[in-house]
């Protein structure tokens, strides 16, 4: 590579990483952890549910809980199952119903236990793990402005993956095997950097591609909506099987000989495919005449990587009216979006992908924090004004403050979600004002040895509690947890415990070479 376009790529390397590297680092961060959503969610509500793929739900004794509290004539009712947890999505769709009381027309949203049939609001049902979840793409953030900051941030870092690899091509083979922990504080920077950056270059580039598709969908999507669709969202929806097949009411009630039951056409389409996990179904129309039964699932990762069903019943007469074999019927359109969801949430090869996914989040991590230090010290001469040179040492004591400070606040939201509850509001005022005052104390003292020592020690010692205090708080302690199979609960317990001996030791290794 000539110098020119070396000094190019550098340039653009380099000014693409320092601008995303504070968000970089928190979709990285909590991203990682987003791997663990579902046992997060589980551990937090003292849930030990086996992992089911499938939907465990009673349809019918959840429409005779929701008809105590709604008017179901007339509507659309939609239960989806995202997750490894008890609750469903349940969507109830304004009723068509015009002879109905005004305020028994309008929809609502709410989440149901599948054991027990309790609902909850979105707010009331807001756990740590889904907190986590969000914050990876910064959904906190109001829509959709949030959505597309993350969006930007994983195409800039894309700039930043594919300059580095070039500035580094021509000695990509030696610099990998070279590592020299003795030399300067810059050589050691950028050895890790180099190293570990080569390492995670495949994983970080499939979550900056695909992260970048999720968040972005507006922006390539319109153009497209315009272009072949006349303007007709509906259209393109429909275009991209994202929309369930539409029937008119026709105000005529339902006749049939005898009572409907959910339940029935939901074991008709698990029997119809081998393998197949029914994960949504929805009631169309519920009680009128063109009352129609949608049914969609999956078939399992170790069968068929992409392996969409759907099948649609028309209950007056119980004939199939539409169908997806998810054997034969398999489009290009379908490999596509599922291969993009699942190689973004690394969910198609168990908690060894996920580990390996976890570990590899975290290394990502250090190679934006180890790039933002060799920025520093690159800057820190003595031929640079003391302006300058006092300037850049405070940005990047500002970043290191908010970055590192992610550790010993994700521990100790772990530690409160069990000691005092959780729900939306207490989650955002007691992570986000506690993140804000670790962060303003570490920028105060303004020394960057004790930020990366002591968020490091403390996140560990928090993170140390963490399956101690379950124990006492709940009586599932992890051991109990393995033997009565509670797996999720089990996970979590031991996850911290590992993590924390391992930061436990890297702060030793850190206070005996004064670091």
């Amino acid at each position: 590579m000539n110098v020119r376009n070396y000094n190019i790529f550098f340039h653009l390397h380099t000014v693409s990483g320092i601008v995303i590297s504070v968000l970089l680092y928190v979709i990285f961060f909590t991203g990682s952890f987003s791997f663990f959503r579902d046992e997060i969610v589980n551990w937090e509500r003292n849930d030990g549910i086996m992992s089911h793929t499938a939907m465990q739900l009673d349809v019918d004794a959840a429409l005779d809980t929701i008809a105590k509290s709604y008017e179901l004539q007339g509507r659309t009712i939609a239960f989806k199952k995202y997750y490894e947890e008890a609750q469903v999505n349940v969507s109830l769709s304004a009723s068509q119903d015009t002879l109905l009381p005004a305020d028994k027309i309008p929809g609502a949203f709410f989440y149901m236990n599948q054991n027990d049939y309790s609902t909850q609001s979105y707010q009331e049902s807001y756990s740590l793990g889904e907190f986590l979840y969000r914050l990876h793409f910064f959904a906190q953030v109001p829509y959709p402005y949030g959505y597309h900051l993350s969006g930007f941030t994983a195409f800039f870092f894309l700039f930043a993956l594919i300059t580095g690899i070039l500035i580094h091509w021509d000695k990509i083979v030696s610099n990998f095997y070279v590592f020299r922990p003795r030399a300067k504080l810059k050589t050691l920077w950028t050895d890790a950097h180099t190293a570990l950056g080569t390492i995670g270059f495949p994983f970080q580039f499939i979550y900056a591609v695909t992260g970048a598709f999720f968040m972005l969908q507006l922006f390539m999507a319109a153009p497209n909506m315009y272009a072949f669709f006349g303007g007709n969202r509906a259209k393109m929806m429909d275009a991209l099987e994202y929309n369930v097949p539409e029937y008119e009411y026709t105000h005529e009630s339902l006749v049939t000989n005898q009572s409907v039951s959910i339940n029935d056409y939901i074991e008709k389409a698990t029997a119809r495919w081998e393998n197949f996990n029914v994960i949504r179904v929805e009631v169309l129309n519920y009680g009128d005449a063109a009352m129609h039964v949608f049914v969609e699932g999956q078939l399992d990762y170790n069968k068929r990587f992409t392996g969409i069903g759907k099948v649609c019943y028309e209950v007056n007469t119980g004939k199939i009216v539409y169908e997806k074999n998810p054997y034969t019927d398999t489009t290009y359109l379908d490999g596509v979006k599922n291969s993009l969801y699942r190689l973004h949430f690394g969910d198609y090869g168990g908690y060894p992908l996920r580990i390996m996914s976890f570990i590899l989040g975290i290394i990502g991590c250090v190679v934006i924090l180890s790039g933002v230090l060799i920025w520093l010290t690159a800057r820190d001469k003595k031929n640079m004004p003391e302006k300058k040179r006092r300037f850049n040492n405070r940005v990047v004591t500002i970043y290191l403050a908010i970055c590192l400070s992610l550790y010993p606040i994700t521990a100790l939201s772990f530690l409160a979600v069990k000691l005092w509850g959780s729900g939306m509001n207490f989650l955002y005022y007691f992570y986000f004002l506690g993140w804000l005052a670790l962060t303003i104390l570490f920028i105060i003292k303004a020394d960057n040895k004790f930020t990366n020592k002591y968020t490091l020690l403390s996140g560990s010692v928090l993170g140390l509690c963490i399956p101690f205090v379950n124990g006492f708080t709940t009586g599932n302690w992890f051991w109990l947890t393995l033997a009565n199979s509670q797996f999720h609960i089990f996970f979590v317990d031991v996850f911290w415990l590992v993590i924390s001996i391992i930061g436990l030791y890297a702060f030793t290794k850190l206070i005996k070479k004064k670091v």
